[in-house]
């Protein structure tokens, strides 16, 4: 089973780095559970466990793998000086079959519009959980606006290193965040896209989402019959956290000066202050079939 083995590989790698973080030689880890992703195979103890389906029984099976990895930094006398980042790619896919789990009250999208693939929040909004005792205040939140991405500017802060002017272009550090200084945000724009490649970008409460509909797997589809849609989507996010009001009508010069800065960040090859780079790939901000 993959979940298991993983797992026990990265405690015995703790295992054998214990005595060297101790004095003083930093190791990373990098875990990148392939649960719970398809194919849902919740073993043993962990079938039937959550009371709701397979799917959140094996979600349950991959949190208690990660106690196992916290576990073993804890008896290895690890925990205090060692920064625990556990997060997700992206919002919670349809394997996960919607209807069962909905039928038992539980949303695996929450409140939000869409899933896994969707242009919409749904999509795109993950866990972000960090431990890091002595360092980041235990039970602390922030509202913060952050993307996977900032990790490498982050962690490039805290060991001191400086990342050369073509890697991660579009990092930002939410290090004084962690720790819980105060301040402006270190980020207040955030582009994204969906799978079939429609952009989305955000700044402060507003989104503009330059597609008719999910740019994914959700109505309305990419492909499916769209001409009465506009073809721009703008949602405040302050006030319809659901996506549920397209405002493009209402606040045309609030479209138009986020296309404007989109057009930029791909000109420039980044969406952070620093030296223009090279687009791996000719972007078009908006998809030809809408």
């Amino acid at each position: 089973a993959v979940l298991p083995t993983l797992t026990q590989k990265a405690i015995e790698f703790v295992k054998r780095q214990a005595a060297d973080a101790k004095a003083g030689k930093p190791f990373f880890l990098y875990l990148p559970l392939a649960s719970p992703h398809t194919p849902i195979h919740p073993k043993g103890e962990w079938l039937g466990k959550s009371g709701l389906n397979p799917y959140a029984d094996f979600v349950m099976q991959q949190d208690a793998a990660i106690g196992q990895l916290l576990d073993t930094l804890e008896r290895n006398g690890l925990t205090d000086n060692t920064l625990v980042i556990f997060t997700s790619d992206n919002g919670c896919s349809p394997q996960a079959k919607f209807d069962e789990l909905l039928a038992k009250g539980h949303n695996p999208s929450y409140v939000f519009r869409g899933h896994k693939a969707d242009i919409y929040e749904g999509g795109h909004r993950v866990p972000f959980l960090v431990r890091w005792p002595g360092q980041v205040k235990a039970g602390s939140k922030t509202e913060q606006l952050t993307c996977l991405i900032d990790v490498t500017a982050t962690v490039a802060e805290i060991v001191g290193a400086k990342l050369p002017p073509n890697a991660a272009e579009d990092s930002i550090s939410f290090l004084p965040t962690l720790l819980g200084q105060s301040g402006k945000p270190a980020r207040t724009t955030l582009v994204s896209h969906s799978i079939n490649g429609s952009f989305a970008i955000r700044d402060g409460s507003w989104k503009l989402a330059l597609c008719p509909g999910s740019g994914g797997w959700s109505n309305p589809r990419p492909g499916m019959k769209d001409d009465d849609l506009p073809p721009s989507q703008l949602f405040d996010l302050s006030t319809d956290i659901g996506e549920t009001a397209n405002l493009q009508e209402k606040h045309p010069e609030t479209v138009s000066r986020l296309t404007k800065l989109l057009e930029k960040y791909v000109a420039d090859g980044r969406s952070t202050p620093g030296e223009p780079q090279k687009n791996a790939v000719a972007i078009k901000i908006r998809k030809d079939n809408r």
